[in-house]
């Protein structure tokens, strides 16, 4: 044992009328017989030197025929005896509850382990690749009259607001840019420019869409050159100009 508990009144009551001497050696025969936990020898000269009291061989023979009992494998002491086979016992329940505790986590571990994976067995059955992840990221592939950068940007503002990309959106930005004269790609400009979740042609300012027939043709134009559907150059006019 390295630590008993040490009852100082009781100790005081049985070792008053000791001497200095004597009372350091039973002092040191206790912490070594706890320590040790086997019987103390009954050569004195060999007890003596284990304490390092070998100048006091008869203050230790006084101390162990008084509070010791000497048996055939050495000086034993009752009360430390029943304190070591205290701990003993106590020893062994907290070692058998923590064994208990392990061996419940390590069992709630190995069925959840267990349980995950055969849901990844269950459900993980699609062979992964790039395309498939392309293809979950978004199922609606960019529109021809849409630039791929236009369409990256509405994507990512899409992703943004937590909104999905469907070929009913699409539609819908559609029939909203066909109100308002517009373009696919110009609506889905005006969308990103806005960082909304959502846009309709009424809420777009009356000002932008109070162009003259001959405005929107020259935008149409325009629209063409940045996309370079047609060709520019010193022999492209705008109307009207």
């Amino acid at each position: 044992m390295h630590y008993y508990q040490f009852n100082i009144g009781d100790y005081k009551s049985h070792t008053e009328h000791l001497s200095e001497i004597e009372d350091l050696c039973y002092r040191r025969l206790l912490d070594w017989y706890y320590l040790h936990e086997v019987p103390i020898p009954l050569d004195l000269n060999e007890t003596a030197r284990q304490i390092r009291m070998r100048t006091h061989t008869d203050c230790i023979a006084i101390v162990l025929h008084e509070y010791f009992e000497q048996s055939e494998n050495g000086w034993i002491h009752h009360r430390a005896n029943a304190e070591i086979l205290k701990a003993g016992d106590k020893s062994q329940k907290a070692s058998e509850s923590a064994k208990a505790r392990w061996n419940k986590a390590n069992k709630t571990d190995t069925n959840a382990m267990r349980t995950h994976s055969e849901s990844n067995a269950t459900h993980n059955t699609e062979h992964i690749t790039q395309d498939t992840i392309k293809r979950k990221a978004t199922s609606v592939a960019c529109p021809p009259d849409v630039s791929q950068q236009v369409w990256a940007d509405w994507l990512q503002l899409r992703k943004t607001k937590k909104a999905s990309v469907t070929e009913t959106v699409v539609k819908g930005a559609r029939s909203e840019a066909a109100k308002l004269g517009w373009e696919l790609e110009r609506f889905l400009v005006e969308w990103c420019t806005r960082g909304s979740q959502g846009l309709k042609a009424e809420w777009v300012d009356d000002k932008k869409t109070s162009m003259t027939k001959t405005g929107q043709m020259n935008q149409t134009v325009m629209s063409g050159l940045t996309r370079g559907l047609i060709g520019g150059g010193k022999n492209v006019k705008l109307l009207g100009i």
